[in-house]
């Protein structure tokens, strides 16, 4: 494995573990608006690998159209 995708596998862990604990300390109330806003991030996450995608400049992504 390269040094890149092992640090990237640690930040995700990281993120994970710290996610985990900021969900499990949030009231009960608060979990819909929480996770309106995590659908909203995810949202802009695919546009985000849509136009990524769209570039037309690696072979992958003609492929994925």
């Amino acid at each position: 494995m390269t040094e890149s995708l092992i640090g990237a596998l640690f930040v995700f862990v990281l993120a994970s573990f710290a996610g985990f604990e900021v969900i499990n300390k949030v009231p009960p109330t608060l979990h819909t608006p929480l996770m309106s806003g995590a659908n909203a991030i995810s949202g802009i996450a695919l546009i985000g690998a849509l136009i990524v995608a769209g570039d037309r400049t690696l072979s992958i992504s003609v492929i994925l159209g």
